[in-house]
């Protein structure tokens, strides 16, 4: 197989513009490998911050370069152990790009897509792959439908190809993992950051941890409020999340963590197409209602209850019980340019809906981590039971075509408040997760290495439709998810690996089964990868590479003769390869590049899309090219600067491949200054050459296009005591 998707990759070679692009990451990580044998030893004050970072990487703020994880493995482990790729956004760097969204997150990993998300979620797609509902927070599943904010988060995990071997259903791409700030640290920080469009946020992350005593806090917080480079647009947002822990001993530990969001602001679906590409207007040109601040809003209100409790019982056995209780309601409407175009005229129509949610769910895990040696063979293992109930409620509102306005100079309607329009659908659907999974880290010999791991689940689903003359639906699906991988590490440095891993993706899964899908299997995702990770610079960087085939079968299309039936007929494959590079490159010199090349398109289809065979084509908000370079320096010891550049190649609108969203290059810059011991003054500029060009799209409507902001500031003074 390896010698087969390599042979595959090398046939399609990079533009002539993204060479250089590609070369500089490859040269930039030989020229790290060579300096790690040539460089000079490091003046005293250098020496020391490398002992503090050796001593404990996993808390050092100021690291780009995450060297364990816990998201690939459920124990926290070596990355250069895991067989399978994962990015690390380390808290540093999210705080020197002023990075408040999970967008801004994700802007550091190649690889990953964004999406409009409906102009309410937070949403993307991982190696091609639509990743609706693979995100996650400390190892739980949280797929409800809201925009999340980054005041609570340490970092952010993106795992690589499919994991559900330990999250269960989905996952097909890869998965994200908010890992969330914790107790036992004492921090005093406030942040006041001010910005274009009127943008005001603050932030606060207090905690204590008294020495001699079993209790440490923690309480963290942010409230934002702005006005947008696109019309009408507005965030009022506020975020609180207390935690605390029980530490009686060095055994065991019980901690306590809540946390409350809610986030309001215009529905915003971004603007339509003309002839192939998003219309050539201002980045601020709004497709919706006139009084889209009353009328055009998404509210919202995310509250939940984390319970973890780790005892070690000696042994090498250790045991682990969470629990974790969320409850999420939205109020959304929105008016959007989701009706057809017509070319001939210029027009869009302008279509109204609405919709609220009302969730409640409850996640269980019960995991022992067991260390046992056989013969001269040493296992970490790792045994899971997973138990889950959500319940999804959702009442759809419609007022049809509203409007139909000049698609470059639209005249936008005043619409009633009434909520989205009559009730089409009600429907409470119910979800029921039972899994078991074992897992084993496995050491032959110093320089060879396994992890093996298989998980059976049992998925329940169930779909009530509340309106008169429409049925009800349920399926259950058992599922057998397995992971294989195998570790050589010649030395200390270098570590080379070969995976294959397998998820599957229920019917309905997000949404609510019907009479099209609630007879289909759960589509499958087989992902075969190879790569290698190096430990640079005497352990103070790292780069990886991998190449990788990804392919879901059994997708879901419309049956050419029944169009209102879907059938399992339909296959997507994504071959690619990963790099990067994160680390201090040298003292004071920080730097995380990202670069992902993916051939990802439909390989097997009988549907169409505008017209257009689906057969063949590429893989929606999927770009064959993106590349992320970010890159901080110190000078002496008041300042520091930073720069990075994110660009993103040509990607398409709709399955049919009829609109391209163009490709764009957009450059960053920071400036730091640092006010005696406990203040710094951050100036952030983003898009430094104030291009224009089209952020995120809807993935299967051609029309709902999100222009990326003109160039804007932000300043933030921050101050630790």
């Amino acid at each position: 197989m390896s010698s087969t998707l390599t042979e595959s990759v090398s046939r399609q070679p990079l533009p002539a513009r993204l060479r250089p692009c590609a070369m500089a990451a490859l040269c930039l990580v030989a020229a790290s490998a060579a300096s790690a044998q040539t460089a000079a030893p490091a003046g005293p004050a250098a020496t020391l911050r490398e002992v503090r970072v050796q001593a404990d990487r996993s808390t050092d703020e100021h690291a780009y370069y995450a060297p364990t994880s816990a998201s690939g493995t459920k124990t926290e482990a070596a990355l250069r152990d895991v067989p399978q790729t994962i990015d690390v956004v380390p808290g540093q760097v999210l705080r020197d790009q002023a990075a408040t969204s999970m967008q801004d997150a994700l802007r550091n990993v190649a690889g990953v897509g964004l999406s409009t998300g409906d102009g309410q979620r937070d949403q993307v797609s991982i190696r091609g792959f639509s990743s609706i509902g693979d995100q996650f927070v400390d190892g739980f599943r949280d797929d409800a439908l809201y925009f999340r904010d980054l005041s609570n988060i340490e970092r952010v995990e993106v795992i690589k190809g499919p994991a559900a071997v330990l999250y269960g259903r989905g996952s097909s791409g890869g998965l994200v993992n908010r890992l969330t700030k914790k107790p036992g640290v004492d921090v005093s920080d406030v942040a006041l950051t001010v910005g274009s469009w009127a943008g005001r946020r603050g932030e606060f992350d207090l905690g204590r941890a008294p020495a001699g005593s079993d209790w440490s806090w923690r309480l963290t917080g942010a409230a934002e409020d702005a006005n947008s480079y696109r019309s009408q647009q507005f965030l009022d947002r506020q975020a609180i999340a207390p935690s605390a822990l029980w530490k009686p001993d060095g055994d065991t530990s019980l901690l306590l963590q809540a946390e409350w969001l809610r986030d309001k602001r215009v529905t915003d679906f971004g603007i339509p197409a003309l002839r192939g590409r998003p219309v050539d207007v201002a980045p601020g040109t709004y497709y919706g209602s006139a009084n889209a601040r009353d009328a055009d809003t998404s509210t919202s209100t995310v509250g939940s209850f984390t319970a973890t409790f780790e005892h070690r019982f000696g042994n090498g056995l250790r045991l682990r019980n969470a629990l974790r209780y969320y409850h999420y309601e939205l109020d959304r409407q929105n008016t959007l340019p989701g009706g057809a175009v017509n070319e001939a005229a210029g027009t869009v129509a302008l279509t109204r809906s609405g919709i609220d949610r009302f969730e409640h769910g409850v996640f269980n895990q019960t995991e022992l981590i067991q260390k046992l040696r056989t013969g001269g063979v040493e296992h970490e293992l790792l045994y899971g039971v997973e138990l889950g109930q959500q319940n999804k409620d959702a009442l759809s509102f419609s007022d049809g075509t509203v409007a139909t306005v000049n698609i470059l100079r639209p005249v936008l309607p005043v619409v009633p408040l009434d909520g989205g329009g009559k009730l089409t659908a009600s429907t409470l659907n119910r979800y029921d997760t039972r899994g078991l999974y074992v897992q084993d880290q496995i050491s032959f010999a110093p320089q060879w290495k396994a992890l093996a791991g298989v998980r059976y689940d049992r998925f329940g689903q169930s779909s009530d439709n509340r309106l008169p003359g429409q049925a009800d639906f349920s399926r259950t699906d058992t599922t057998w998810s397995p992971r294989l991988g195998l570790v050589w590490q010649p030395d200390s440095v270098q570590s080379y690996y070969a995976s294959v891993s397998r998820s599957y993706q229920p019917s309905g899964e997000m949404f609510a089964l019907t009479a099209a899908n609630a007879d289909i299997q759960p589509e499958r995702s087989t992902n075969y990868e190879i790569g290698g990770k190096w430990d640079l610079l005497d352990g103070r960087a790292t780069a990886t590479a991998s190449l990788f085939q990804l392919e879901r079968t059994g997708i879901k299309s419309t049956d050419p003769a029944r169009p209102t039936v879907l059938i399992p007929i339909g296959t997507q494959r994504t071959r690619g390869l990963e790099l990067s590079l994160s680390g201090e490159l040298r003292p004071g010199t920080q730097a995380t590049v990202s670069y992902a090349y993916l051939d990802a398109r439909v390989t097997e289809s009988t549907t169409t899309d505008a017209g257009q065979p689906v057969q063949g084509k590429r893989a929606t908000i999927t770009p064959r090219n993106a590349l992320s370079a970010w890159v901080t320096q110190a000078l002496g010891a008041d300042w520091s600067v930073g720069g990075g550049v994110n660009y993103v190649g040509a990607r398409f609108a709709n399955p049919g491949n009829t609109v391209t969203l163009p490709g764009y290059t957009v450059v960053d810059a920071m400036a730091q200054y640092r006010i005696g011991r406990a203040t710094t003054l951050q100036l952030n500029l983003r898009n430094l050459f104030d291009r224009r060009y089209i952020v995120s799209a809807h993935g299967s409507n051609p029309n709902l296009n999100l222009p990326g902001a003109p160039r804007n500031v932000s300043l933030t003074l921050r101050h630790s005591f």
